[in-house]
């Protein structure tokens, strides 16, 4: 299985695909530059673990690309951020 990370803006989110089949997504709101990710899932089926974390890092390492931040109200997302302490400074300040 040779996975791939994309975003999908007109579905509001990210998705990881094997070829057309789509294994999971990351579902978010976009607000200017800052990205609030919703909800994440991934398909139980899909016989491969760490599907989720190669989605997630790939989605972060997207929003950094461009110079975006991220409000995590998704629980996977935040756990995942608090996991891997090098993606906190993509975290929105709650200030702002």
């Amino acid at each position: 299985m040779e996975t791939t990370v994309r975003d999908v803006p007109e579905s509001d989110r990210y998705e990881i695909r094997d070829g057309d089949r789509v294994l999971g997504l990351a579902a978010y709101e976009r607000r200017g530059d800052t990205v609030v990710f919703t909800h994440t899932e991934v398909d139980p089926d899909a016989g491969q673990s760490g599907l989720g974390s190669t989605l997630v890092r790939a989605a972060l390492d997207d929003v950094r690309g461009k110079g975006g931040s991220v409000v995590p109200r998704c629980s996977f997302v935040k756990g995942w951020i608090e996991r891997h302490p090098e993606y906190q400074d993509l975290v929105a300040d709650p200030e702002r």
